[in-house]
């Protein structure tokens, strides 16, 4: 029996826009070929739509952290640990 698992495609790059700080710098999630594996990054604004236009990303929506807060302790982000305090 073949353990086969859905190829992931690496042409197909993400990026889902977290915030445009007023400092001028862009928060964001960038990934390659699966959506929810990324890692957080923050660029000046015009480095950031140079980053998007030379990688041709696939740009996503907000996500639904009402949702993703249900799951587990565990389930943070980089950008909520900088806005809230953990117990």
């Amino acid at each position: 029996m073949t353990d086969q698992q859905p190829a992931i495609d690496l042409n197909r790059k993400f990026v889902r826009l977290i915030e445009r700080r007023p400092d001028g710098f862009v928060e964001f999630e960038f990934a390659i070929g699966d959506p929810e594996l990324f890692a957080e990054m923050l660029l000046p604004a015009d480095a950031y739509e140079a980053f998007c236009t030379t990688n041709e990303v696939i740009q996503l929506g907000p996500r639904d952290e009402s949702a993703e807060s249900e799951g587990s302790e565990w389930n943070w982000s980089l950008h909520q640990a900088t806005h809230q305090r953990f117990r």
